[in-house]
C-alpha cells in the first residue's frame, strides 16, 4: 500500500538529516546548534524507525533506518567505553583537577569545599566577588577574575600558582589562566559564551575560535570548565582534535550528564562540563558529582603528569 511507503520514509528522513548534520559538522546554525546537543537521546530512539519499517515490511526504508542508527551509535557509543589509557599507569605525579560552574555564585560554598577537599586545583565559572572571597578561605593560592552574573572566572589551588592572565570571550565570559610552576602546567577555567539564542550563535563560535589549542611540543595545558558545547558540536570536536583528550571519555564516562535537569528544569541531561587534558597527560579517574545551588554538576579528574 502506498500509505505504508509514505509512513516508512517519513519515519526515516528526520534521522537521515540529523546524522548528516552531525557527521558533516553542519550544526552551527540556529536552532540546530542547541538541538545537536541531544544526539545521544536521538541515537537511543533511532531504533524506533527500524522497528516500524520492519513491521511495515518496508525493506529499503528499514535498511536506511538501520544505517542511520548505526551512524548515530558510532558517534555516541565510544564515549561510554574506556579506552584503557596506557598513561594512567605511569609513575608521574598525580594532579587532581575539578571544574565547577557556580550558577552566578549561588552554589553552596561549603559543599563545594567538601567536594574539593582532596583536590589540588579547582577551576570555577560564574565566579562572583562574594563567592571568591568565601571560597578563597579553603585554598592558599588563587588566580581570580570575579564579576557579577555569569562572566567571572577563577582557579583555586593547594599548589603555588602564577597568574598567567585572562582570556576574554564575547559577552563578558572570562577565563582565568594559572600556571603551576612546580609542574610546568597551565590550567585554564574554560567558559565560552552560550548559544542561548540566534544572536548568541556567532559569539559562541567566536569563543571557540579564541580557545587555545593544545601544543604537543609546548607547555602542558589543561582546560577545565563549562564549555557550553557537547562533543556532538563540531567546534568542540575541533578543539579536542587540536591535541587534547576529554578525561571523561578516556575512562568511559563521556555520556554522564552535567547540565539540564539538576536545578529542576525538565531538560534531558547533556554533557557541557569537562576536563580536557594535553594528550601527554594520563587520566586515572573521573567522577561527576552533585553541587547544591548550581544547575551544573562538578567534574573531578585524577590526571597523571608525564
Amino acid at each position: 500500500m502506498r500509505w505504508k511507503s509514505v509512513v516508512a520514509w517519513l519515519a526515516v528522513v528526520p534521522g537521515v538529516v540529523w546524522a548528516v548534520v552531525r557527521v558533516a559538522g553542519l550544526d552551527t546554525w540556529y536552532p540546530m546548534v542547541q538541538l545537536i546537543a541531544f544526539t545521544p537521546q536521538v541515537a537511543a530512539i533511532s531504533v524506533v524507525p527500524v522497528v516500524v519499517n520492519v513491521l511495515l515490511r518496508q525493506r529499503y526504508a528499514a535498511i536506511a533506518a538501520g544505517l542511520v542508527a548505526i551512524v548515530l551509535a558510532a558517534c555516541v557509543v565510544p564515549r561510554a567505553i574506556s579506552d584503557g589509557d596506557p598513561l594512567n599507569g605511569a609513575k608521574g605525579q598525580e594532579l587532581r583537577v575539578m571544574s565547577a560552574n557556580l550558577l552566578m555564585g549561588k552554589a553552596d560554598v561549603a559543599e563545594l569545599a567538601r567536594l574539593a577537599s582532596d583536590v589540588d586545583v579547582v577551576a570555577v565559572q560564574e565566579l562572583t566577588p562574594e563567592f571568591a572571597e568565601s571560597f578563597g578561605k579553603y585554598f592558599p593560592y588563587r588566580v581570580v577574575y570575579p564579576a557579577p552574573g555569569v562572566g567571572g572566572s577563577g582557579v583555586f589551588s593547594r599548589l603555588p600558582l602564577r597568574d598567567a592572565g585572562v582570556r576574554r570571550n564575547p559577552w563578558g565570559f572570562l577565563q582565568a589562566i594559572a600556571e603551576i610552576p612546580e609542574h610546568g602546567v597551565f590550567v585554564e577555567s574554560a567558559h565560552p559564551a552560550a548559544p542561548s539564542s540566534r544572536a548568541a550563535v556567532e559569539p559562541w563560535r567566536e569563543s571557540f575560535r579564541r580557545q587555545l589549542g593544545a601544543t604537543p611540543d609546548g607547555p602542558l595545558r589543561i582546560l577545565a570548565g563549562d564549555f557550553n558545547a557537547t562533543i556532538d558540536h563540531s567546534v568542540m570536536r575541533d578543539l579536542v582534535d587540536s591535541g587534547y583528550r576529554d578525561a571523561a571519555q578516556v575512562v568511559g564516562k563521556g555520556l554522564v550528564g552535567t547540565w539540564g535537569p539538576y536545578d529542576g528544569d525538565r531538560i534531558p541531561p547533556v554533557t557541557l562540563d569537562r576536563v580536557l587534558a594535553d594528550r601527554r597527560i594520563g587520566v586515572r579517574d573521573v567522577r561527576v558529582l552533585d553541587l547544591r545551588g548550581s544547575d551544573h554538576r562538578p567534574v573531578r579528574a585524577v590526571l597523571v603528569l608525564p
